[in-house]
């Protein structure tokens, strides 16, 4: 073969193309950040993706439960309706219902004379069921209040 161009043939060829048998510096470069822009651009998904669970973290246990599983829910399914939500769940301040319910049980308990320790929870047959392990103390009628014996 000779070394001469076909007369054809430009004389000044781009920089981009290689001779033959060399390495092609352009389609190297350019694999390695198509590489670098993949992981940089499923990054930025993911942490996008994650937001409502950082935002519903300083939040109630349960209110971040679920605004998580809506997020594994929207990342599996691709159904951008729960990401969505659990967006709007992570925004809202839920109140506080679990406080006040337990101070009514507090005092329904000390109203009935006993204490979350005297409760036992078994089975009787199929069926749960509650035993209180210990006799509640019996109330004082009228009569023994007022004096009349």
């Amino acid at each position: 073969m000779s070394d001469q161009l076909h007369p054809l043939a430009p004389h000044h060829l781009p920089g981009f193309i290689t001779a033959p048998g060399d390495t092609d510096v352009w389609m190297v470069v350019m694999g390695v950040f198509l590489i670098v822009a993949v992981l940089a651009v499923g990054n930025l998904y993911l942490k996008l993706h994650s937001l409502p669970e950082r935002m519903a973290h300083k939040s109630q246990k349960l209110q971040f439960e679920i605004v998580a599983v809506l997020g594994l829910l929207a990342l599996f399914t691709h159904i951008h309706l729960f990401w969505i939500g659990a967006l709007l769940l992570a925004m809202i301040d839920l109140p506080d219902f679990s406080t006040p319910l337990r101070s009514i049980a507090g005092s329904v308990e000390k109203i009935a004379g006993t204490s979350p320790d005297d409760v036992v929870v078994g089975e009787v047959g199929n069926a749960p069921a509650l035993a209180v392990t210990e006799e509640p103390k019996p109330r004082a009628s009228k009569r023994e209040v007022h004096g009349h014996a």
